[in-house]
């Protein structure tokens, strides 16, 4: 080992001063960040009451949307008459058709209807009992005038309110029974008519069926063949709507594609006005810059509530919407782009007499154009995403279907089905815009 004398250590710290004697701020400044940040948490869990929202919230209701978008259920209602017949009755607008007989419902000749819920699952309805099997057990239900009424504590699947007697099966449906009336909720996986609704001759034929119709079958309206009718009850199928749905999605693209063009059309040739480098007046400079600040501070969504109320709902707003937003943000991305160009090509090319405009094109494009090209994808691929949102407040597009659907709360798959629908418009573009961006810009990693 070598020791040091008091020279040799005197040097070390003269040369290396910044490492043996460092601040304070640079000894602690990760920790206060970190604590900063923590301290932050802290008052934001405070200040938003999150512990107390964390515990009043109802989480439950997470797992019944979830569940209704991939699920559809058929609602019988059983209704027990004064002479002891029992009456079956479906909802009006059931994906089981005007005349529903699902195998899963069945009259026994004693006059008791059985319902298999799931395979472990039944309800036996009588006239005077209720007999509910589930979870290895039967309970049954006495109906006593107008209550029903179970002897004995309850499972713990079975709650009483006032003279009801509500059943959880879990996610294969729920029972609800009463004195006159036994309403039951059976569920199932899937979409129900996504292809064709209750209208529809083809409605509820096997798909071998369908093709041979469609392919060599007897025309079932004379007026068209069939495949234009299978076409025509697809598209305007009235449960899913796939129409309407597909006309919007397409208007959304129409829009972000429209707002992003003008966007960068406008936001282009004022650009060089507010780049320092590119017009030598700062009052132009300065103007310019804070025009593009105004039209990015208000948000895209304040500026098509504005435009819905001077144009009325529909495309022509959001696309102004999407343009004005854009010409703020994209003016600001060229201006800076241009900023930092290298100025010896500019001054190389102006050495030889050439025009501005020969200037601009053979001493700045080159270098701004990779940023220009990429930044510009990059917002029409975005404003794909913003065109769905803006559409919620009335501005066109695929959003305000969307929003419709949601605010019924009660037709959570065509949610999940036009969500799908935007998701896979999102990669298609991200995948269109990589690869343009790669055509024009060039793959820098090869």
């Amino acid at each position: 080992m070598t020791a040091l004398d008091a020279n040799t250590f005197r040097d070390l710290e003269t040369r290396h001063a910044h490492l043996l004697h460092r601040s304070f701020k640079q000894r602690f400044g990760g920790l206060m960040v970190l604590g900063g940040i923590l301290l932050y948490c802290i008052y934001s869990a405070w200040f938003f009451d999150l512990p107390k929202l964390v515990a009043e919230g109802h989480w439950e209701r997470l797992g019944i949307y979830l569940r209704q978008w991939i699920s559809y259920d058929v609602q019988p209602v059983f209704r027990i008459g004064s002479d002891g017949k029992i009456a079956t009755r479906y909802p009006r607008f059931n994906p089981l058709g005007d005349d529903p007989k699902p195998d899963w419902v069945r009259a026994n000749s004693d006059g008791s209807v059985l319902v298999e819920v799931s395979g472990s699952k039944s309800v036996r309805i009588a006239p005077t009992q209720v007999d509910v099997t589930a979870y290895g057990m039967t309970t049954p239900v006495r109906l006593v005038g107008e209550n029903a009424k179970v002897d004995g504590a309850l499972p713990g699947w079975m709650s009483a309110y006032e003279d009801t007697i509500s059943v959880d099966l879990g996610f294969s449906g729920d029972v609800s029974i009463s004195g006159d009336q036994v309403k039951v909720r059976k569920r199932f996986l899937g979409w129900p008519n996504f292809i064709f609704d209750t209208h529809s001759p083809f409605f509820d034929k096997p798909f071998g069926e369908v093709l041979q119709l469609i392919v060599s079958g007897e025309r079932l309206d004379k007026s068209q063949s069939n495949l234009s009718l299978a076409f025509d009850n697809f598209w305007n199928n009235s449960a899913w709507q796939h129409g309407d749905i597909w006309v919007k999605l397409f208007q959304t693209i129409v829009m972000a594609f429209l707002g992003t063009l003008l966007g960068a059309v406008f936001a282009f040739p004022t650009a060089f006005l507010a780049a320092r480098n590119m017009t030598s007046s700062s009052l132009v400079n300065q103007v310019v810059k804070r025009f593009f600040d105004f039209l990015r501070s208000v948000d895209m969504l304040i500026w098509a509530l504005f435009l819905t109320r001077a144009f009325g709902p529909g495309p022509l707003a959001g696309s102004g919407a999407i343009f004005l937003t854009e010409w703020g943000t994209l003016g600001k991305l060229y201006a800076e782009g241009l900023e930092n160009v290298d100025n010896k090509p500019r001054e190389g090319i102006q050495s030889t007499g050439a025009s501005t405009v020969l200037t601009h094109r053979y001493g700045v494009m080159p270098q701004v154009m990779p940023v220009i090209v990429g930044q510009t994808l990059y917002q029409w691929e975005s404003n794909v995403r913003g065109a769905t949102i803006i559409g919620a407040v009335g501005a066109g597009g695929i959003g305000l279907k969307l929003w419709e659907a949601m605010r019924t709360n009660a037709n959570w798959a065509n949610v999940c089905y036009m969500v799908l629908l935007i998701l896979v418009v999102v990669f298609l573009f991200d995948m269109a815009s990589s690869a343009l961006r790669s055509r024009l810009i060039g793959d820098r990693s090869r």
